[in-house]
């Protein structure tokens, strides 16, 4: 029902999730980040416990492949489930379910994996991975919407689309970017238009907010573009 990225850039240290879905606002309940412990995508039939449960054993210490393997052996409906997940050290792991319905599938290298379920073909997966690997001179956000776009083109999810989201952390512990498209015709041409607009407005505005360096922010009005 679902493809996703997980991505790790080496460049800034950013770390970014982008999904895509035939399903009712998949950001909500699919993508799960947390700064400085790790990123997880969960989808197929998915369980909605495997974010904040796989996000409490990375905060632990549990590696990906742990974290995964942990998830998938307590749950008895594992095998119509799809996890992937990256740690605290960039390492990366996945599961498909053997019952996942065709096509259902994952890939996991050095600095990102791809996994997704109910698609066009195994092709859908080997686009993302190699628009995202071809797309390296584009900032983060837009490598990873063009990734998932090079995705749809091959055939994305069989059934469809529906909605789509984009969610990246860097250093601070709130989130970066986090848009949505949760219905709509083409959620992926949203996505690439709300990221348009945040980088024209919400990205300076949140220069001025508390931050690590600066923990109460900068509090001159003048210098926040609201």
């Amino acid at each position: 029902m679902t493809f996703s990225i997980i991505a790790h850039d080496e460049k800034t240290g950013r770390v970014g999730i982008a999904v895509a879905s035939k399903f009712f606002a998949v950001g909500a309940r699919n993508a799960f980040i947390r700064t400085g412990v790790g990123a997880i995508a969960s989808q197929a039939l998915l369980n909605p416990y495997y974010g904040p449960r796989g996000l409490a054993l990375l905060a632990a210490g549990a590696s990906a492949e742990d974290t995964v393997r942990l998830l998938t052996a307590a749950d008895e409906g594992s095998e119509v489930r799809q996890v992937h997940a990256m740690d605290r050290w960039g390492k990366f792991a996945a599961f498909t379910g053997s019952t996942c319905p065709a096509w259902s599938g994952h890939v996991v290298r050095t600095s990102y994996s791809v996994a997704g379920n109910v698609l066009a073909g195994p092709a859908v997966i080997d686009a993302v991975a190699q628009a995202y690997e071809g797309a390296a001179s584009l900032p983060f956000a837009r490598r990873l919407l063009a990734s998932m776009a090079a995705g749809e083109q091959a055939g994305g999810d069989k059934r469809g689309r529906q909605s789509a989201c984009l969610l990246v952390h860097d250093d601070q512990e709130y989130s970066l970017l986090d848009i949505r498209a949760d219905d709509h015709p083409d959620p992926l041409a949203e996505l690439e238009r709300l990221e348009a607009v945040a980088r024209k407005s919400w990205v300076h505005f949140r220069r001025v907010l508390p931050n690590r360096p600066e923990p109460h922010g900068l509090l001159d009005p003048a210098e926040a573009d609201t």
